[in-house]
């Protein structure tokens, strides 16, 4: 079983990282996990280029995207789960779904907020965009 494992650091992501560890039993073997982060792209502004270089906004998706893996890391790594993490760069919801596909996992675990009757504005965001794009099985965890 191959599973994207989708993280931005936040409690929510952290969350989606443990229900997977400890439902790792309930597949034949231990899973195969993607783990990802995605990070968007940063906008691009006029004579940008004077004052930033390339490698500096390269530099800064990479140490972005390790702060948000960290903790996932850690914890797949306690837990002995094989992991290849990737830094996405693009439009969250779309990026996860592409990498998921191409890498072809079987299924998609994203964290999610649940605050009662906001949780459809909140969840709104990347979550449900996952959900209803993805032609994957999509576990939402809060």
């Amino acid at each position: 079983m191959k599973i994207l494992l989708a993280v931005d650091g936040s409690k929510n992501s952290l969350n989606a990282v443990d229900c997977l560890i400890e439902h790792a039993g309930w597949y034949r073997g231990k899973p195969v996990v993607e783990l990802v982060t995605v990070h968007a792209p940063v906008p691009r502004l006029p004579r940008m280029g004077l004052v930033v270089g390339r490698n500096q906004i390269q530099r800064y998706y990479e140490e972005e995207g390790q702060a948000a893996l960290a903790a996932a890391i850690k914890r797949l790594r306690r837990a002995r789960i094989k992991y290849q993490a990737r830094i996405l760069i693009g439009r969250v919801a779309e990026s996860i779904v592409e990498h998921a596909a191409k890498s072809r996992c079987d299924q998609i675990y994203i964290g999610t907020r649940g605050h009662g009757a906001a949780a459809s504005m909140l969840l709104g965001s990347t979550a449900i965009k996952v959900l209803n794009i993805s032609k994957l099985p999509v576990l939402l965890v809060r």
